[in-house]
């Protein structure tokens, strides 16, 4: 057997223009099919990395997104009196009451607009998300027009920058800092002051409340409180459940497309691979004959050529997530369906799309491998040798 698997590399080490025209229309399958798969794990990843495991997030019962959900004054202060929750600053409880809305705002370098989400923030929003941090400028002072931008706002949006000027709501709102929120969906958010936002957006009640649990085991307990309590409609969930959430309708679209693009690609492929299998197997038609009037079996001769077809297929794949990797390093842009709103993120290639990249390219070589190699092993020694 070692003999055949030598031979079947040694013809396509022989065969070098065919063996690279033929991995590398599979590596552009695998390619393809990683990228999409990337896109959708880098959308995911953006957001669950967004939520923190001690964070709870209470919305109105129903909502898909904090968007949609209203919270009364009155129910926000109790949910500050959870005892659940940590103490923060000066004794108080580490809760924050937050208004998110959407606003349209228009790119740079283009006439494109998108939607952006508006996070109105109050004292303890910041120490709640330890992954935010200012890069440039300072944070927002309470009762003034002042805002600040994640980097991707400010890259990618006109007058979001540090020190211009954005105008919504019939109001102008002054940039004065901006900060880096690492690889999360706030890199995407205007924050600013929440009584002022509800102001400007003449909003009678808060979007959501956050608090952090004083022991992350308790969440049952405090779970069963808020929701049973009549006095409230609120749900609440961890916060990275939330963002799981949140992008699991356009993760799914963008798998659904992924998958079905790369089965229409990848049909090319195949064929590429079965019409490079049977140009073998006739070339190769007296060495098949050789091998079998030497004392091969036909079991033998299948393994060798269904090796040969797996061997073109695996070096497609490496080649497909080995340019793929390289994704990692641009980041792009996309709405996100249970929002609306524009969200900035990267590609990522975790060890689950590698598998998946390898294993859809070694089922791509078996099947433009498996005919001509079922030819190979049914061949008459005596036709083949004579054919010869």
């Amino acid at each position: 057997m070692k003999l055949l698997l030598a031979y079947s590399l040694r013809n396509l080490l022989a065969r070098r223009m065919t063996t690279v025209l033929t991995a590398g229309g599979m590596a552009l399958v695998v390619f393809a099919f990683a990228a999409i798969l990337m896109l959708a794990e880098g959308l995911q990843r953006t957001l669950v990395d967004s939520g923190s495991y001690d964070n709870v997030i209470a919305i109105r019962k129903s909502s898909n997104s904090e968007v949609q959900s209203p919270v009364s004054r009155l129910e926000a202060a109790i949910i500050e009196t959870q005892p659940e929750i940590a103490g923060g600053p000066g004794g108080r409880p580490l809760a924050a009451r937050e208004v998110v809305v959407l606003i349209n705002l228009r790119k740079r370098g283009s006439d494109s607009t998108s939607n952006v989400t508006i996070r109105g923030t109050s004292e303890y929003s910041l120490a709640l998300r330890p992954q935010v941090r200012m890069t440039t400028g300072r944070m927002p002072r309470p009762g003034l027009s002042e805002i600040m931008v994640g980097e991707g706002i400010a890259q990618r949006f006109q007058n979001a920058g540090h020190n211009e000027t954005l105008s919504f709501a019939n109001r102008d709102w002054t940039v004065v800092g901006v900060f880096d929120a690492g690889n999360t969906g706030f890199n995407s958010e205007i924050w600013g002051d929440a009584e002022q936002f509800m102001q400007a957006f003449r909003r009678q009640a808060y979007s959501s409340v956050i608090f952090r649990l004083r022991d992350p085991a308790a969440f049952a307990a405090v779970k069963a409180r808020i929701e049973g309590d009549p006095r409230l409609s609120l749900e609440s969930k961890r916060e990275v459940t939330y963002y799981q959430d949140q992008s699991e309708a356009t993760a799914t679209f963008l798998r659904v497309l992924g998958m079905s693009l790369t089965i229409i690609f990848s049909i090319g492929a195949v064929v590429g691979a079965m019409i490079t299998m049977y140009s073998a197997v006739a070339n190769r038609t007296a060495e098949i004959g050789t091998l079998r009037a030497v004392g091969f079996k036909r079991s033998a001769i299948l393994t060798a050529f269904l090796a040969e077809a797996l061997l073109l297929g695996w070096v497609g794949g490496l080649a497909g997530l080995f340019l793929a990797s390289f994704l990692q390093f641009f980041t792009v842009s996309t709405t996100n369906f249970q929002t609306f709103a524009e969200l900035a993120f990267q590609f990522r290639l975790s060890p689950g799309i590698v598998i998946e990249g390898l294993a859809f390219a070694l089922i791509m070589g078996l099947t433009g491998g498996l005919l001509p190699a079922f030819r190979a092993a049914r061949m008459n020694i005596v036709a083949a040798l004579r054919e010869a």
